[in-house]
């Protein structure tokens, strides 16, 4: 039987969608770029020196990768002039405009705003700002999407978890939102419940974490979580969700039956909307190293094209499996 990934890999397959990576500096990238073509999930470009990239990682085969150095691209100059034509009305100059044309990220993101490729990958080795800035300034938020936010897919070790009843949980935010405002809570648990269904084939069952289960503390910060739920709930009246709910409760069958008795959701999330980024932080990190979780992300919602961040400290593997996922996010704009 496939596995989550797996299968996520087969359906990207299908499309045969063109991914960008920026950095062919990164050797974890150029062995994934290599691995995408082999698997045959996408068409992959990597942006670097063709040079120094084969002389970097003599081991990897790179036949049927795509290379291209921006600094001698044929298109350097029509990007340039795509960028000037966009952010002029903010002050920026051609001459900065060539000058950002000769960076690899807006590169790439240029790339996919010209319709060149179909979605970026990026943020082995750079920051996560470093690859949202220029998404943000050029392709934007997709029409009616108020934020752009992130989420991680976290897959279940070898052998499953006994809390994960789905193969996977979708963490949301993990990576971009600091302090989200109610309002903006609720959307990202209004989004993510989408990217729960048209990602990971989920049927989404959202839980709103907070230190506190149903009024079981007083605080502004739980008061924030419960009233993002009700944002949520009369925007969304149809989406299966809960809060405020601890882990435990949104997770646990057995807590979930002494602290949130009759919630369709406590016991059984798949969906966990973290109420700060330090929360989000945190605990993916501790699903991934002490849980043995997958952690694929941060992931992007809410662009108007795809384009997806990575942890710095991401594997190969997890590359790979972030281009796959953007083969399938082109299939929600």
């Amino acid at each position: 039987m496939a596995t989550f990934m797996e299968r996520i890999k087969e359906r990207a397959a299908v499309l045969n969608k063109h991914i960008v990576l920026p950095e062919g500096e990164d050797s974890r990238v150029v062995k994934a770029a290599a691995d995408v073509v082999k698997q045959k999930i996408a068409k992959v470009t990597l942006l670097g020196n063709p040079d120094e990239i084969k002389k970097n990682n003599p081991d990897v085969d790179l036949l049927g990768v795509n290379i291209i150095d921006p600094a001698k691209s044929e298109k350097r100059k029509e990007y340039a002039e795509l960028l000037y034509s966009l952010r002029k009305a903010k002050g920026m100059t051609m001459e900065e405009a060539e000058k950002l044309s000769y960076d690899n990220t807006y590169f790439g993101v240029l790339m996919l705003k010209a319709g060149d490729v179909d979605g970026l990958v990026s943020g082995a080795c750079h920051s996560t700002a470093n690859t949202l800035r220029p998404g943000l300034q050029i392709v934007k938020a997709a029409p009616g999407v108020p934020l752009v936010s992130s989420y991680f897919l976290m897959i279940a070790p070898e052998g499953g978890n006994q809390y994960c009843e789905d193969g996977a949980f979708i963490f949301s935010d993990c990576g971009l939102n600091e302090n989200p405002t109610s309002e903006q809570l609720a959307e990202i648990a209004i989004i993510s419940s989408k990217t729960a269904k048209q990602i990971a084939c989920m049927e989404p069952r959202v839980a709103m974490l907070s230190f506190s289960t149903k009024g079981s503390a007083k605080h502004a910060d739980i008061d924030k979580v419960t009233t993002a739920l009700a944002y949520v709930k009369e925007k969304a009246p149809e989406l299966n969700i809960d809060g405020e709910l601890q882990l435990d409760a949104a997770i646990v069958p057995s807590v979930a039956k002494s602290k949130a008795a009759g919630s369709k959701v406590a016991g059984h999330a798949n969906v966990l909307i973290f109420p700060d980024l330090d929360a989000g932080n945190i605990g993916y990190k501790l699903a991934e190293r002490l849980g043995g979780f997958q952690a694929v992300g941060p992931l992007c919602q809410g662009f108007a094209k795809p384009i997806n961040d990575l942890s710095r400290g991401c594997k190969s593997d997890d590359v790979v499996a972030a281009v796959a996922i953007t083969a399938l996010q082109t299939q929600l704009n």
